[in-house]
């Protein structure tokens, strides 16, 4: 681990906001909808899309996997969210299972 800060995505929380708003959900609704834990409440999604809080990867991975891109879209300023969503991935989707993450 270095000393100096790591450099952060500037447009993040713009894009966050972007899919939640394509999907047409609310932020309370965004939370149920991810499947985030309970701790997970409106002001959190909130500090998350005003770019006072940054998202754990976890977050940015259920994002990505609503919306159908890949988490590359959300991280990287150099690449725009899609105007439609969900959209279908061109890779492989994976199946999530509590237990066991197969690919179909």
């Amino acid at each position: 681990m270095g000393k100096r800060s790591r450099s952060r995505p500037e447009r993040i929380g713009a894009k966050l906001r972007q899919i939640r708003n394509a999907l047409g959900l609310s932020q309370n609704q965004i939370t149920r909808h991810l499947l985030l834990p309970k701790e997970f409440q409106r002001s959190i999604i909130s500090n998350y899309e005003n770019d006072e809080r940054e998202p754990p990867l976890f977050v940015l991975l259920a994002y990505a996997r609503v919306a159908g891109i890949c988490l590359e879209v959300i991280v990287d300023d150099a690449i725009d969210i899609p105007p439609k969503l969900p959209v279908t991935p061109a890779h492989r989707a994976i199946e999530i299972n509590r237990t066991k993450r197969t690919i179909r």
